[in-house]
This record gives C-alpha cells, structure tokens and sequence, in this order.
C-alpha cells in the first residue's frame, strides 16, 4: 500500500476515503513535524494537504505526487515539483457553483447594505428610523472580472442573470459575448464592480494596485475572492477611508485571518472568513476528487487533474 504524508489540514471525510486505498502519514498530527518528516521521508509516495515548498519536496526522494485540496496551487512550488518529474493535481470545477454564488452574495449585500440593515433591526433602530438609506443596485451595473477562467465564467453567468453589463481582463482575448480589456486598469475606469477572481502567485502580486483602485473611484465597489496578495491592502485601506472608493466586499486578506483594525472597522466593507467553497456539499466533493486523483496516478500513471 502506497504512502501518502497528510502535511496539513484535510476534511475527515477526505481522510477517512484516503484512508480506504493509502497508508496515512499523519505528519498532522505530529508534535515534531521535522522529526516526523526525517523518519518517513523515504517512504512516502505522495503528499496531500497544507503547503509544499522547495524544501520539503527535497526531503522527500521518492515522492511522485502532490495532490492538492483546492483549484489554487500557490501554496506548492510547482517549479520544484517539475523539475523532479513529480505530478501535481489541483481540484477544478468542483468550487466552481460554490465561489460564485458566495461572490454574488457578497455583491448583493454591498449594494444593497444588508448586514448595516440587518444590524439596524435587530438593534430596534427600526421603526425609531423610519426609512433606510437608499442603496445601489446590481442590475443596470457594469461588472469587471479580473480572471474569466472557471470561476470567473461561473461569476458571469449569474451577474449577467442580474443584468450586468460584463466585461473582463486577462492575458488573452477569449472572443466571447463579454468585453474584452487588454489593461487592468482601463477596464477598472470603465466599470462600476472590480471581481478579482484570477490566481495568486508572484504573477499577479499587487496587480490591483492604488492606479486601479484609484480608477475604480469612489462610485466603484471592489470585490476579492482570490487571493489576498493580488491587492495592495495599503492602497485599499486608504482609498476606503478617504472617499476615493465606493466600497470592498472581501473573502480574503493579505495577511490571513490577521487584518488590520482600519478595514474591519470601515462602514463601507462587508467582510467573509474565506469562505468561498465552504459548502458541503463543495467540500466532499473536493475530498473525493484529490482521493480520485491518487488513485488514477497510481494505478495507471496518469492523474486526473494535473496542473499543467
């Protein structure tokens, strides 16, 4: 039986299938992970769970697969893993409903200023007050995503049922029904609504810098369910306190969960753990395809999702 190093945080669920086809090496759960690590390297044959740099893929000679649990792979060296021939699988698809439905919700609430009403009522400020403010609305909205790939399709199918105007940047003109900018920040100037949906990595670290956020204006909103590091948060921060931007709906942050005192306190933000594709049924899925993954490689050679 194949052995597989649980290097960080996995679902039970994901565990106990892995469990039914792999020998587990719960490096979890050690107390003394570089002891643990030291002990096994030799023996282990692939690795799911936690981040998997350099360092450790070089501990690891026999290593032939890192599976990972997530659509996002910036917590693996990838480079690494390449050069020594060892495959690395991710999980497509399977967030997809999860991330956008979340995104929308995320927008709605924004616009509409749900959780300020909702603290309005439940605090018996209504009907003392007799009528909230007047919001915005998505529909009529320009919407811009930052990243048209699965997800960022997904996001577009339900803005477009909220009649939104879409239009998106990304390294190539995919020639569909949606408009297509070649500069980041052309299109920030163009839209009511930045979606950043696109990888992390030092690709796209601080891509949507103060010329974006600044374009985007203060009638703009700006919404990350990515990555932390694809925003300058300074810049974020600053133009939120000063007026310069609408508002930020935020599923992540750069230093994660640690964010600083200014933005969770700014009235003009609505705030979510990192919880895009933190949903059962999201969950079990993703489990059951990193497990999928292992066995496909290791019984014909070949993994179902690999990171190309």
């Amino acid at each position: 039986m194949k052995n597989i190093l649980i290097a960080g945080n996995l679902p039970q669920d994901c565990l106990q299938l892995m469990g039914q086809h792999f020998n587990l090496l719960r490096m979890d759960q050690a107390t003394d992970k570089d002891a643990f690590l030291a002990k096994h390297a030799a023996s282990i044959d692939g690795v799911s769970g936690g981040a998997i740099d350099g360092a450790m893929i070089d501990k690891l000679p026999n290593l032939k697969i890192i599976a990972n649990f997530g659509v996002g792979y910036d917590n693996i060296d990838v480079a690494a893993a390449k050069a020594r021939d060892i495959v690395v699988t991710n999980t497509p698809n399977r967030l997809n409903a999860a991330v956008a439905e979340l995104t929308l919700g995320l927008m709605i609430a924004l616009a509409r200023r749900i959780p300020k009403n909702h603290e309005m009522v439940r605090n018996g400020h209504w009907p003392s007050v007799k009528r909230a403010p007047l919001t915005g609305q998505l529909a009529g909205a320009k919407l811009g995503i930052l990243g048209l790939g699965r997800i960022g399709k997904a996001i577009a199918k339900r803005a477009d049922a909220c009649d939104m105007e879409i239009s998106y940047f990304g390294r190539t003109d995919q020639q569909n029904d949606y408009r297509y900018f070649d500069d980041l920040t052309s299109m920030a100037a163009h839209v009511d609504w930045l979606v950043i949906i696109a990888p992390g990595g030092e690709g796209t670290d601080k891509l949507v810098n103060a010329n974006v956020i600044e374009a985007l204006g203060p009638e703009g909103f700006l919404v990350n369910i990515a990555r932390g590091s694809i925003v300058d948060e300074t810049a974020l921060i600053l133009a939120l306190e000063q007026g310069k931007l609408g508002g930020a709906a935020l599923d992540v942050f750069e230093n994660e969960p640690h964010m600083p005192d200014t933005l969770r306190n700014l009235p003009n933000v609505v705030l979510s753990p990192h919880a895009g594709s933190a949903t059962h049924v999201t969950r079990q899925q993703m489990g059951a395809q990193v497990v999928d993954n292992l066995v496909a490689f290791f019984e014909t050679g070949k993994a179902l999702d690999p990171v190309t």
